[in-house]
């Protein structure tokens, strides 16, 4: 399919040329066979016009892969999906120490801790080998938003103040402190500029361009439950309510579902679902 010189509106607000491969991309990435990935291409491309919003084209490609297959549909729903673990940021925090858990990370999350000068609650301390880290997550439950540089200036300092007493510690000898700080959105410039200077690790939706949060979910299957659309938001709402956050806890014990008061009737299609969604 060619590309079409079409501008579109992003929610940012930004006009940009529309790009037929990115699309193609994020549909291929859904798990779309090809002759699902060009239906949805030809279709698209009878309703564009000029300065139409990422987000219609975003629901249009959404209806048509539901059509096709609910896993489609929840992979390709990812980012929005990430975004409606709020309203709160604590299942993010939650599911983000499962994607450190995944690469091997013993994590805590909420932590207190004693700084140099005065008392930090931390979103997840992350411990693996010699590696000691300290992670703030920045969730957004509005696309468009981006963290700009007073994030990490503030992150950087919170970080300094809790090392000065993490390096007292008799067991924190050896041990290499990072801080870090994670969105589910993007970062200004500026933001990253001065992440990179300072030495703190900056994780964004397709931020950096290898082992950013998308790449990570995507690498280690482990899909929240806001993607699944054969549950409703209500139900979703009630199982993030009760800590719940990941398709794996329903596949590994569908009876959890009882606490979004879900009828046995419909675990069988939302296990099937959960499952086709993990196994990637």
């Amino acid at each position: 399919m060619p590309e079409i010189n079409i501008i579109v509106t992003k929610a940012s607000g930004e006009q940009v040329e529309f790009s037929t491969d990115k699309l193609k991309d994020s549909l291929r990435k859904s798990g779309a066979d090809n002759r699902t990935i060009d239906f949805i291409l030809e279709e698209i491309k009878k309703n564009l016009y000029e300065g139409i919003t990422t987000k219609k084209i975003y629901k249009l490609a959404f209806s048509l892969l539901k059509k096709e297959s609910n896993s489609y549909a929840a992979r390709y729903k990812l980012k929005t999906a990430i975004m409606e673990l709020g309203p709160s940021g604590f299942p993010f925090e939650k599911f983000f120490a499962s994607l450190l858990a995944y690469k091997g990370y013993k994590t805590q999350v909420g932590v207190m801790v004693e700084g140099h000068c005065v008392r930090h609650e931390i979103d997840v301390i992350a411990e693996k080998g010699n590696e000691y880290i300290m992670v703030e997550c920045k969730y957004h439950n509005i696309n468009g938003i981006a963290c700009d540089v007073k994030i990490p200036l503030y992150i950087q300092s919170r970080f300094k103040d809790v090392e000065f007493n993490w390096k007292k510690l008799p067991n924190h000898k050896n041990k290499n402190h990072q801080g870090w700080l994670v969105t589910n959105t993007k970062f200004t410039e500026d933001a990253i500029q001065y992440g990179q200077c300072m030495g703190l690790n900056m994780i964004g939706w397709s931020f950096p361009i290898s082992e950013n949060l998308k790449s990570m979910i995507d690498d280690s299957g482990l899909y929240p439950i806001t993607c699944l659309t054969t549950i409703t938001k209500y139900e979703k709402q009630l199982l993030l309510d009760k800590k719940i956050v990941l398709c794996k806890e329903i596949c590994n014990k569908v009876s959890i579902l009882k606490v979004a008061n879900i009828p046995e009737s419909r675990y069988a299609n939302i296990l099937k679902e959960a499952q086709s969604l993990i196994n990637v």
